[in-house]
């Protein structure tokens, strides 16, 4: 790791202690005299310090609108990753979100990961020759300042070390130079680790994995059109707040439910799917993408980019 790398994850980890250290200490009721310092804040345990989500891409607008992060690091030491879905069309109507609970320890290790990854670098990674592809957001809190990496297309192209002389395109129809793709291998790694802290941090430093349930659940939705109709869907009983809700893209709208119509919601997916046709007391059909809301989000306006 470079000098500057190992500066910057120095900084980041005395900002993690420091934030752990305000979180423990007590702020006292009454204690203290009106003459002396404030006590210190307790730091928001829904922070976020590290995030790897998908943006952009050819999707259509409540699938864009409801994509999950594929990693959410919180300063409290809670993971969320997307786990794996059975491929089976339709597709659950719920993403498999899954949470792991890291130490502190645990947290600062995957942050100085990110760093020695290069996220926090400004080298140009190049953009393969490919329409309408994802791009990764890596994210990462460094004290008080949140500095962002995107790539477009990662993981396009096998990594491959410059034999000498200055790094020339890659012959694999990529169009990235060996050290960019170099640096995509090193990113690409990343959110492989991200994706498993079990793995990677060991049983001393993370808990087992466990279903991640929602407070509230947000719902993307269009009027219903039937994907296959050769294969229809049985209809399902809207059991959340009203729809259609507010506009949220083109042609979508949203509502959140919170408390006990969340829990409805996410019983009555249970036996739902990406293509059910949800409906409503006048017989309406509606088309829904649920969204699990995570622990730093509220409602819809959450899910704009």
């Amino acid at each position: 790791m470079s000098n500057h790398r190992l500066h910057v994850a120095a900084a980041v980890v005395l900002a993690l202690l420091l934030s752990a250290c305000a979180g423990k200490g007590g702020n006292g009721g009454n204690g203290g005299s009106a003459a002396g310092p404030s006590p210190e804040p307790q730091p928001d345990p829904a922070t976020v310090v590290l995030q790897v989500s998908e943006v952009g891409g050819f999707t259509t607008p409540a699938l864009l609108a409801g994509r999950v992060p594929s990693v959410t690091v919180y300063s409290d030491g809670r993971v969320i990753t997307d786990g794996p879905v059975p491929a089976i069309w339709p597709a659950p109507a719920l993403p498999n979100l899954q949470l792991y609970q890291l130490d502190d320890g645990g947290v600062r290790e995957l942050v100085e990961q990110a760093l020695a990854a290069g996220v926090t670098e400004t080298t140009d990674l190049g953009s393969p020759p490919l329409a309408d592809v994802t791009s990764t957001r890596i994210t990462v809190r460094t004290g008080g300042e949140i500095v962002t990496r995107e790539v477009y297309a990662l993981g396009i192209g096998a990594p491959r070390l410059p034999d000498d002389g200055p790094a020339a395109p890659a012959d694999d129809g990529s169009g990235l130079t060996e050290e960019q793709m170099a640096a995509r291998a090193e990113l690409s790694a990343l959110v492989d680790a991200l994706r498993n802290p079990g793995e990677v941090l060991g049983a001393e430093w993370v808990t087992e994995p466990e279903p991640y349930v929602p407070e509230a659940v947000a719902a993307l939705v269009s009027p219903y059109v039937d994907p296959a109709p050769d294969l229809p869907q049985p209809e399902v009983a809207w059991p959340g707040p009203p729809l259609p809700g507010e506009p949220i893209a083109p042609g979508v709208t949203c509502v959140t439910a919170t408390g006990e119509q969340a829990d409805a919601v996410l019983a009555a997916a249970a036996d739902a799917s990406g293509a059910t046709p949800w409906t409503t007391d006048d017989g309406t059909r509606w088309s829904v993408v649920l969204r699990p809301l995570l622990p730093h989000e509220s409602g819809c306006d959450d899910l704009v980019d």
